[in-house]
């Protein structure tokens, strides 16, 4: 049997890597691709010791050839601080990046899976979110180019399978955590666990009664990975997240009492188009995918505390963050085409 070929875009970032690495484990061979905007180069080394990786560097607005036969499109930046810093880049990548790897999938008539997200409901004025609510988003706001630009993404994904036959899945992703998170992500999780660690206060924007959905990022892949392995049709999106949901408020102070710190949570103005609620609904999931997370949210925060802290006790507080814009070793040219 011919060894299948993956391709993950947005494999150097964090859902991505931990996607490569257990593709990897079970025998694929994978394209990690990558434009490093976001993505560490920490996790291109870690893949690299695999020799059925190999490592691209390359911005999906752009087109590329290669030969695949399923393809995980997990690339655009996922955090408030990463896709607001360039906004236009952030809606071409999810439309532009899109349709660029529909096509590909299309010319190798490969599976799709496409990296949706709950940011689609907006400020939801249903709860929990099912699949079938349409969301409350705002098409002016700071946030439009995420939440805008993934929801036509969707659309490209569906009239592809509409129109091409395209074999297509769609993950809607609630908000996910755990080590390989960067510390300047601006995610809630790392922001409370690396402010902790450091005795530093503990920023709570708004009065903290806005809640989220914490999924574990093992998890996370699980539900990915079964996603694109299902052989029966999956019509529509399906949300994959913990629907555990916990105000910010407590979660602050649950990270604060199992860090042991004696760090003050402050209150900072609530965030613009900030979701008062995030929870999913995740009946879909487990009736199509036989999935539910198993990491309780309290095991996932210790093992993420542990990752955090171990990289503190080597990186003093003002060391930058390796971002991925050195030389990369195991690059090969974007502009190629590689079968």
């Amino acid at each position: 049997m011919n060894q299948v070929i993956t391709l993950v875009t947005g494999g150097a970032g964090f859902i991505g890597f931990h996607l490569c690495r257990r593709l990897l484990d079970e025998g694929d061979a994978v394209i990690c691709l990558d434009d490093m905007s976001t993505g560490t180069q920490e996790h291109v080394d870690r893949l690299a010791v695999h020799r059925n990786l190999r490592f691209i560097r390359h911005d999906v607005t752009r087109p590329i050839n290669l030969h695949v036969h399923r393809i995980f499109n997990l690339a655009c930046p996922a955090s408030p601080a990463a896709y607001e810093a360039d906004p236009i880049k952030t809606t071409l990548t999810n439309v532009l990046g899109t349709r660029n790897m529909l096509e590909l999938a299309r010319s190798n008539g490969a599976r799709f899976v496409q990296a949706s997200t709950s940011e689609v409901y907006g400020d939801p004025e249903v709860h929990p979110q099912p699949e079938g609510y349409r969301g409350n988003v705002s098409t002016t706001g700071p946030r439009s180019c995420y939440d805008e630009g993934k929801r036509c993404a969707e659309s490209l994904v569906f009239d592809y399978e509409r129109v091409h036959r395209l074999n297509v899945r769609v993950a809607r992703i609630f908000n996910t955590y755990g080590p390989g998170m960067r510390e300047d992500d601006g995610r809630v999780v790392s922001n409370f666990v690396v402010q902790a660690l450091r005795g530093r206060d503990l920023t709570v924007y708004g009065d903290g009664s806005n809640t989220r959905s914490m999924c574990y990022v093992d998890d996370m892949v699980e539900g990915l990975a079964r996603l694109m392995k299902a052989d029966s049709p999956v019509a529509g999106p399906i949300n994959l997240g913990n629907p555990r949901e916990i105000s910010i408020l407590d979660l602050a102070r649950m990270v604060s009492t199992m860090v042991g710190s004696a760090s003050t949570i402050v209150h900072l103005p609530a965030v613009v188009d900030d979701p008062r609620v995030r929870c999913p609904d995740i009946t879909r999931a487990k009736a199509k995918l036989d999935w539910e997370p198993r990491i309780a949210l309290e095991e996932g925060l210790r093992r993420t505390i542990g990752f955090f802290a171990e990289r503190l006790v080597v990186q003093s507080p003002s060391a930058g963050p390796d971002r991925g814009r050195g030389s990369l070793g195991v690059v090969e040219d974007s502009a190629a085409s590689l079968c």
